[in-house]
């Protein structure tokens, strides 16, 4: 309880940099802006239904929130680029 407890506060931690990171390459605008809107809203889209499909096969939140953080921390490496 308390190690999902733990991986969920960073979770919002992590999540809080790539929402910083965005935010810069938003406001740069241009193609590379929008490509970060469109890819943002479509990965959130399909996150949800993984994480849906993961709690109707059986897994658990701490599944969730384990996948959550890989894809954040994707997303933090590939913004920093």
């Amino acid at each position: 309880m308390l190690n999902e407890f733990y991986a969920a506060f960073l979770l919002a931690v992590e999540a809080q940099k790539v929402i910083e990171l965005r935010l810069v390459q938003i406001a740069w605008g241009g193609a590379k802006g929008q490509a970060e809107i469109v890819s943002m809203v479509g990965e959130k889209v399909v996150a949800a239904m993984e994480a849906a499909n993961t709690l109707m096969a059986g897994g658990s939140h701490g599944d969730v929130i384990a996948r959550y953080r890989e894809l954040v921390a994707d997303n933090t490496h590939r913004l920093r680029a």
